[in-house]
């Protein structure tokens, strides 16, 4: 059964361009001890995050849409790593937080990483959720086809239209990484997902904006180097599955390949759970919360 969440309220914050959506959940804990940022996906939006919250009644979770997915979907770029992470900056000024944990999942993770780059007085202590580090292309890829092939059906997902939102649930549900772990948390984030009017409805994730964050993941553009500078402590957790419920985002060989150069790097193995479900189902969260807990 799910547990409830103490308190959901959504927000805008100023940024380059406009304001910057998201949400908050347990508003009324202790701003100052127990105060979490969670970085979504690259086609998600801060609905990831409702179960999180809800392991964490006592923490003040602070989830942003970035640039170009969610609520703040019509955001213009720049879409890259560094902008997004300077648009959470300017959250934390906006909702008058100084420094806090920050965890990211999937391309979130690597938003995580260049904010612990760029604004290294604001973070205290990183969480990796099955993205990250540095994820090499495949051989013989051109860059414009990698997009695609990293991302498959969920690029694809952007393009199509749906009469209904019961249409855009039934496409989730066939979905082989979501489908056999429906939960009402993934319908809430599925729904929210969606924006425009029937019957053309669609995902509010910006095309172009993913699509530049794709080819970001390769470790080039100074990421690699920024990752093997940090010196806060990093939580890193696989998930053994993917995004397709079939083969893993992370070889075991990369995570140890980063593991022996980040001293203060701990890694952790999820247990049967996929790329999506390692967040937005409580077993995956059951994995994640000691991670992201905070001190007694």
């Amino acid at each position: 059964m799910e547990r409830p969440v103490n308190g959901y309220r959504t927000f805008s914050a100023p940024v380059g361009g406009g304001e910057l959506a998201g949400g908050v959940w347990n508003p009324e804990a202790d701003d100052h001890a127990s105060t979490l940022v969670g970085i979504h996906g690259i086609t998600a939006s801060h609905r990831a995050w409702e179960l999180v919250a809800a392991a964490l009644p006592g923490t003040r979770l602070i989830a942003p849409d970035l640039r170009g997915r969610g609520r703040s979907s019509d955001l213009p770029g720049p879409y890259e790593l560094t902008a997004h992470a300077d648009d959470v900056a300017r959250v934390l000024d906006a909702l008058g937080v100084d420094r806090v944990p920050v965890a990211g999942h999937s391309m979130g993770a690597f938003v995580a990483v260049r904010f612990a780059e760029r604004h290294p007085d604001r973070i205290e202590r990183l969480v990796l959720i099955d993205g990250g580090l540095p994820l090499a292309p495949p051989a013989g890829i051109a860059p414009e086809d990698l997009p695609a092939i990293v991302l498959g059906p969920a690029l694809q997902r952007l393009r199509m239209r749906f009469a209904s939102t019961d249409e855009y649930r039934a496409f989730w549900r066939a979905h082989p990484a979501i489908g056999p772990w429906w939960n009402d948390a993934i319908e809430r984030y599925v729904d929210y997902d969606l924006t425009g009017e029937p019957p053309a409805l669609r995902s509010s994730a910006s095309e172009n904006a993913v699509a530049v964050n794709a080819l970001e993941m390769d470790g080039g553009a100074g990421y690699a180097e920024a990752l093997a500078c940090l010196s806060l402590p990093i939580s890193f957790i696989r998930a053994p599955r993917g995004l397709l419920d079939a083969d893993p985002l992370y070889d075991p060989a990369v995570v140890a390949e980063w593991s022996g150069r980040l001293p203060q790097l701990r890694v952790h193995e999820a247990v049967d759970v996929n790329h999506y479900t390692i967040v937005m189902t409580e077993a995956g969260v059951r994995q994640v919360l000691p991670l992201l807990a905070p001190a007694p």
